[in-house]
């Protein structure tokens, strides 16, 4: 039975994945990678090892050997040494000015009837002010530790 992702590597690419180890400044996950690329090569003069035999060797998943395989067959060397881009990340709810503006209004008086801030406080005032359409006490008690700043 044909292997569902074949690995073929041509002289360029293995003298590329065997310069990457031999330099050894790589995450240790990329190493790993370009380690079971080689070993899978089918290629003339290529071990041809099968996915448990690597996963065996190298100490990772059979898992991991077959989407190392994949994600060369779909976007060669780099697609499969390098890590994917996350494609959850979130934009901050805040920028730089607002978690300034944040900061400098925690730092002042805190309004009439109140000995000091809350969270609900500092993200009703951020919006009624109109620096932010909505935030939650939850982000400006972020803003405020990574400020290093206390409001007790």
């Amino acid at each position: 039975m044909p292997k569902k992702y074949p690995v073929r590597l041509t002289a360029a690419e293995r003298t590329q994945l065997e310069a990457l180890i031999a330099r050894g400044h790589s995450s240790a996950r990329t190493l790993t990678h370009a380690r079971i690329l080689l070993k899978a090569d089918e290629a003339a003069g290529g071990p041809s090892w099968k996915n448990a035999a690597s996963a065996d060797a190298l100490e990772v998943s059979e898992l991991t050997v077959t989407r190392v395989r994949k994600r060369w067959t779909e976007g060669g060397v780099t697609a499969a040494t390098q890590h994917k881009p996350q494609a959850r990340r979130k934009a901050p709810c805040l920028d730089g000015a607002q978690e300034a503006y944040l900061l400098a209004l925690a730092c002042g008086a805190p309004p009439a009837g109140r000995a000091r801030w809350t969270l609900r406080l500092l993200a009703d005032r951020m919006v009624a002010l109109q620096y932010v359409e909505e935030v939650s006490y939850e982000t400006v008690r972020q803003v405020l530790k990574r400020g290093s700043l206390s409001l007790g």
